[in-house]
């Protein structure tokens, strides 16, 4: 049985493709979706909200592509047992819509950062981390001017000690709150990350560190092994 996943596509995604090849080499049959729909495909088990510049960042990260009609219809999918990832300018829509909490603010030196960055693995307790092991150090690039995670003492201290974070950065390149750089919903069936995994997947990026992630959730949603 193949994990069935659906792409969300805005206007100005530029990792849809990135990130739909990196799941069908985990061996998931995807369907790319368009963001003025307003149902998903029927009998997805995954869907995946894209890096890029959703609708230019005219106003803020993000916050835009939330409110697509698309957008209703993952809310809908994920509070009925779906699971879902954001990555990058993903993480800021999936922030926006209120599944996962905080804010994603500009980087601590106001530049734009494109670089392999080492990230340490925070909890191995989701679909999308079981692959790895607790603690290990894995290198994924990043790419975003507005990845500085920020959140609220009381909302930090809740994902610590829900085990909700992810990811963090061994060397933290953007000012983010406790060395963040993703994190899972309360349901841990939504993840958020800033990150590329789906540029770290065959050996000509440089590294295949984040194929096992796509390769761990197809596992862990289908039950089916898939060598990463």
């Amino acid at each position: 049985m193949s994990l069935k996943a659906g792409v969300v596509v805005f206007p100005g995604s530029n990792c849809d493709r990135d990130l739909a090849v990196a799941l069908r080499s985990a061996g998931a049959d995807v369907t790319m979706v368009w963001h003025k729909e307003t149902d998903l495909p029927a009998g997805l088990d995954f869907v995946g909200i894209p890096g890029g510049f959703s609708f230019g960042d005219y106003l803020r990260c993000g916050a835009i592509a939330a409110r697509a009609p698309i957008m209703r219809a993952v809310v809908d999918f994920v509070h009925g047992g779906g699971h879902a990832i954001g990555v990058c300018n993903g993480f800021q829509v999936l922030i926006e819509t209120g599944l996962l909490p905080g804010a994603l603010m500009r980087n601590a030196g106001v530049r734009f950062i494109c670089a392999p960055v080492g990230l340490e693995v925070a909890t191995t307790d989701s679909a999308f981390t079981a692959a790895y092991g607790k603690g290990e150090r894995i290198e994924v690039p990043i790419a975003h001017h507005d990845g500085n995670y920020f959140a609220d003492a009381d909302t930090l201290a809740s994902l610590a000690d829900q085990d909700r974070i992810a990811l963090r950065y061994a060397e933290n390149p953007n000012g983010s709150a406790a060395d963040i750089a993703g994190i899972l919903s309360e349901n841990r069936r939504v993840l958020g990350l800033m990150p590329h995994p789906e540029r770290a997947v065959d050996p000509a990026h440089g590294g295949t560190d984040g194929a096992r992630m796509f390769a761990g959730i197809t596992e862990a949603l289908t039950g089916e092994a898939v060598r990463a």
